[in-house]
């Protein structure tokens, strides 16, 4: 799987982790008797939310990401590209989390509150790195692809030959046909 494709799904999957969890903390907590827990719910994700716009500005890919990409190993040939398999295995934690959180929405709807304030701030954190990647990757004529790793093991990019992009020159005159 394209390291930029897992970015945009995580992205895509930590918001709707973040959605499903309010969804059930709203509801968890509209049963009781007071609105004190939601009202604080509410102000942590919007805290949650600001943060991760702030961290999540810049237009470049993370110090993490960044040495991600540098640590890759180079392939010669596409390896297999297995989604799922990816997904799940990097995200399992993500839907431990929003099964566990969501489990426990009306015993104690704080838990699934705050669980959606992080899944929110990671998804906009994380909202502008496939755009860097990608960009990373038609400058240096690369593709990275996710490899094979344990789901409890550090993860690790394989690095293959791809097309760069090349652009025109804008500040290069144009010579006249005559």
């Amino acid at each position: 799987m394209l390291f930029r494709d897992f970015l945009r799904v995580a992205v895509m999957l930590f918001g709707g982790s973040a959605t499903a969890l309010a969804v059930v903390a709203w509801a968890g907590g509209s049963a009781e008797d007071t609105w004190a827990p939601l009202y604080f719910a509410v102000g942590w994700w919007a805290v949650a939310a600001i943060g991760g716009l702030w961290f999540g500005r810049g237009h470049g890919p993370t110090d993490q990401i960044g040495k991600l990409l540098a640590g890759a190993r180079n392939a010669n040939a596409i390896p297999e590209i297995e989604p799922g398999r990816v997904i799940v295995n990097r995200l399992w934690a993500l839907a431990l989390l929003t099964v566990v959180s969501g489990g426990v929405a009306f015993l104690l709807p704080q838990i699934p509150a705050i669980a959606a304030g992080y899944s929110l701030g990671v998804a906009l954190t994380w909202r502008n790195q496939a755009r860097a990647v990608q960009a990373v990757e038609e400058r240096d004529g690369v593709r990275y692809y996710m490899d094979r790793t344990s789901p409890f093991a550090a993860p690790r990019l394989l690095r293959t030959p791809g097309l760069r992009k090349i652009e025109p020159d804008q500040e290069a005159p144009r010579a006249s046909i005559g």
